[in-house]
């Protein structure tokens, strides 16, 4: 009898399933930092493969992960795709749909980074082959488990402070020099928008609803840029809350991370989640706790203990979709309505007028 291949060859309960044999596509900081340590820790998922050309990575991914196969191309890669049950896409922007299509047309279930796509119309298409070929297809949203974003969800969940208004966010960092990299090219997608607004407008649209309409300021402030680097956006929900988006890289002074402001009390918590930063560090998973938030209301000030990050939860969940266990952890459609809101903020930053929303 031949042996099963893809997912299906994954396919069992317990200790008898394999794990997943994943292709990682791009190995400088998203593949080599970010998400290989994930997918290592996932006892579900097995690194089979690593894409890229630049000879430096092929020396750092034959050093970390010496049993799986490297290979230049994507085009290489779909040679061997029976091989394969899971693709992670890590590259640059402009690569993440063609290579994600391919992926989707040869069955294979398909993680892509943020952004989606440089479009919303190009995310639409992604869906819709996703849907009509019947294979799984998720994003790396994975600051849904920041633990400032699980603390929110939590307290919103619990209704601590009443009818929200208002959402405050920011991701914001000082590098006032411009680097010579993709992400600084306007033809790829570069941008700060396009890159930690993703982020922030993905929490905001998870924790408090869909966007009625964007009113935002998006600057290119630093000399020579080509690209924004100074965001702000007021996102009006359907719920009647706001939130309040800023994503710069020319901030020295941060401010603080995350606010919630309800008509019973008001939350704080400062500093960026530190999961990233321990992943640069120690190139491994390892648990961060990070400092309590502060809550006020009509009794006083109190610390209120911080959520755990759980970045790996990302994964989790992906492997349990592959088996048809659980949705995909973020669903591609939730990206779309994100890089929505994205445009229209570009729109209304050009206009200097509110902006619908438009949901195709």
């Amino acid at each position: 009898m031949a042996e099963p291949s893809g997912a299906d060859a994954a396919a069992g309960t317990g200790s008898a399933r394999r794990p997943l044999r994943t292709a990682l596509v791009g190995y400088g900081l998203g593949g080599r930092v970010l998400h290989r340590p994930l997918l290592q820790a996932e006892p579900g998922l097995e690194i089979t493969h690593v894409v890229t050309r630049d000879p430096v990575r092929r020396g750092q991914a034959a050093e970390e992960l010496p049993h799986a196969r490297l290979v230049g191309t994507t085009e290489e890669l779909w040679q061997s795709a029976e091989e394969l049950d899971l693709v992670v896409v890590a590259s640059a922007n402009p690569a993440h749909v063609p290579v994600a299509t391919a992926a989707l047309e040869l069955g294979l279930a398909t993680v892509v980074d943020k952004p989606l796509a440089l479009t919303s119309e190009e995310a639409e298409r992604l869906c819709a082959l996703a849907r009509e070929r019947d294979v799984p297809l998720t994003v790396f949203h994975n600051r849904r488990w920041d633990s400032e974003a699980l603390t929110a969800a939590q307290l919103l969940e619990q209704g601590t402070l009443g009818e929200l208004l208002r959402l405050e966010s920011r991701f914001t960092r000082y590098r006032p020099e411009l680097v010579d990299r993709w992400r600084e090219d306007p033809a790829a997608g570069g941008g700060v928008l396009l890159d930690l607004g993703s982020h922030l407008v993905d929490q905001a649209l998870h924790l408090l609803g869909p966007v009625v309409d964007v009113y935002a300021e998006v600057d290119a402030r630093r000399a020579g840029a080509r690209v924004d680097d100074d965001c702000f956006l007021a996102l009006r929900h359907a719920s009647g809350a706001r939130s309040h988006l800023w994503c710069s890289m020319t901030a020295p002074w941060p401010g603080p991370r995350m606010v919630l402001q309800g008509l019973d009390g008001a939350w704080e918590k400062a500093g960026l989640d530190g999961q990233e930063d321990a992943l640069r560090e120690a190139g491994e998973v390892r648990p961060v706790r990070e400092p309590d938030g502060r809550l006020r209301d009509a009794t006083g000030e109190r610390a209120v203990p911080s959520a755990p990050g759980d970045w790996p939860a990302f994964y989790r969940a992906v492997v349990a979709a592959v088996h048809r266990e659980a949705p995909v952890p973020v669903a591609p459609e939730d990206a779309v309505r994100g890089l929505q809101v994205l445009e229209a903020a570009r729109e209304a930053a050009r206009t200097g007028q509110v902006t619908p929303v438009a949901i195709r």
